[in-house]
């Protein structure tokens, strides 16, 4: 096989090869090279060579463009992208940080792609952001990155000497070279003989200021982007945290609960004499009234203005120990849960209360919960001489009774209840006679009066425990006599084991109104 001989072609002209019609050689002969001297051709075995594109004049390329404007402008919209450039420039959705032209560009950025993509007719164009959404959020990408820029570019730019070109080995007779070529040190030898504290660079105090690389430049005006304008760089820095706690201000009587979400101010803070007069203020209304909204309204701002305060005393126990007493009366267990936490840890502190009457109510509380690990951790904590005091010793038997199953023993101290136990002894009283009920049902067969259940369950009258064996279904189970009223124990067995079950499984844990 042989090739035309032919000179080399002018660059950007096309070079035209005779190509044999047939092969009549079964080999190929290749060129063998002789040293390292000569320049070896590499020649070509491609059976087909790709026409060269001709070079293309302006004239044409301008041409192209200007056909292809024509065509994007007789392109048809879709409904659907027409909607999103109207809803682009609705008065609601503009943001006065994102000028128009850059929601132009944004918006024409945007259709443009889906076009070139072929996605302009699959783009879920209702659900897709809006321009000034897009920009802001490139926007905070950009200060992000910007941020985590280290500080010292400028200055390991302007002090790392630049590599060699040549990314080969020095040769030996690089040493031997002098070390000052027509008076100017070589750069390895001069930072030799330099000390370490000459090396460092120093920022020049008398002199002006080094000019910005062009990295800090744009880094800097990508900052002045997020920040929604072009502000100064320079903030002021923060003033110092305080740190003792504030005295307040406030002369108010009453003042609404807000969550707070910054520093709280002296001004917007009541001082403790203040303090003082609410509550007694409070206590007035609370007997007047008796809205128990609004009175829990003033006492979760009363206490957040002792805890900003870090008051913690005598009168700090007496006000969370009111409001328990009151969430407990209307049967709000999220406050009162939160007030005997900072109670029990005031205690702890040394500080003098009610502290027997509110350990009691913790050990109540945990019965009506079920919470087994925290009642025994309770019970470990109380002392001998508290375990003899009435409230503590009343909620102890509760617990045993419970435990033994003796419901008899049990409905005995709910009938007899120090202090404000029978508000929590309420919470779960009806639990309690569901299993009394269902046990009643296995031991009492076929039917027992109805008063009997009245005197062993608690009731205040025999149409009370009527109406509570009504309410789980059991109107056919009561059946009336010449005298009397029965309960068919003997078809109430797995009716009554059942709501015991479900009443057990539920149990409220926080229960906040």
């Amino acid at each position: 096989m042989s090739w035309a001989a032919s000179s080399p072609s002018a660059p950007g002209v096309q070079t035209t090869y005779n190509y044999p019609p047939t092969i009549n050689s079964a080999y190929t002969a290749v060129p063998v090279r002789h040293g390292f001297g000569q320049t070896y051709q590499t020649q070509q075995y491609t059976t087909y060579s790709a026409p060269a594109n001709p070079p293309q004049s302006t004239t044409v390329m301008a041409s192209s463009t200007d056909q292809q404007q024509s065509q994007s402008q007789k392109f048809d919209w879709p409904d659907s992208v027409r909607s999103y450039v109207q809803r682009s420039f609705q008065s609601s959705n503009l943001d006065p940080s994102v000028s128009r032209a850059d929601m132009e560009a944004k918006l024409k950025e945007t259709i443009r792609f889906t076009q070139d993509s072929g996605s302009m007719y699959t783009t879920d164009w209702d659900n897709m952001p809006l321009p000034q959404a897009l920009i802001k959020n490139e926007r905070q990408q950009a200060l992000m990155q910007s941020s985590m820029a280290p500080p010292t570019i400028s200055a390991m730019s302007t002090t790392t000497t630049p590599a060699p070109v040549n990314p080969k080995k020095r040769k030996s007779s690089d040493f031997s070279e002098p070390e000052h070529k027509n008076g100017v040190t070589v750069p390895w030898r001069a930072a030799r003989s330099l000390s370490l504290e000459d090396r460092i660079t120093k920022p020049a105090m008398d002199g002006p200021l080094p000019a910005k690389s062009k990295l800090q430049k744009n880094l800097e005006k990508r900052q002045r982007r997020g920040d929604g304008g072009y502000q100064s760089a320079y903030r002021s820095p923060s003033p110092a945290p305080r740190t003792g706690p504030i005295v307040g201000l406030n002369e108010s009587l009453e003042k609404r609960y807000l969550r707070l979400t910054a520093a709280p101010k002296a001004a917007d803070v009541r001082p403790e004499r203040v303090l003082h007069q609410t509550l007694d203020l409070l206590k007035k209304k609370w007997r007047k009234d008796g809205n128990y909204n609004y009175i829990c309204d003033q006492f979760k701002s009363l206490r957040q203005d002792l805890t900003v305060q870090r008051v913690r005393n005598d009168f700090t126990v007496s006000v969370y120990e009111i409001h328990a007493r009151i969430a407990l009366e209307k049967g709000d267990l999220g406050e009162y849960n939160q007030c005997q936490t900072q109670l029990r840890a005031l205690y702890k502190a040394g500080l003098k209360g009610n502290s027997i009457e509110f350990k009691a109510y913790r050990i109540l509380y945990f019965i009506h919960t079920a919470n087994r690990t925290a009642l025994n951790d309770a019970i470990a904590d109380l002392t001998t001489a508290e375990k003899e005091e009435r409230p503590i010793k009343h909620a102890l038997n509760v617990r045993s009774a419970l435990a033994l199953g003796n419901y008899h023993k049990f409905f005995q101290l709910y009938l007899d209840v120090p202090n404000m136990g029978a508000y929590l002894m309420d919470m779960f009283v009806k639990r309690e006679r569901l299993a009394a009920l269902a046990t009643m049902c296995k031991t009492f067969k076929p039917e027992l009066k109805l008063r009997f259940i009245t005197e062993e369950l608690a009731f205040e009258s025999d149409s009370e425990a009527a109406q509570f064996i009504i309410d789980y279904n059991g109107q056919d189970l009561l059946q009336e006599r010449s005298d009397h009223i029965v309960f068919l124990t003997g078809k109430a067995g797995t009716l009554y084991e059942s709501f015991r079950a479900e009443a057990f499984r539920r149990v409220d844990l926080k229960g906040q109104i």
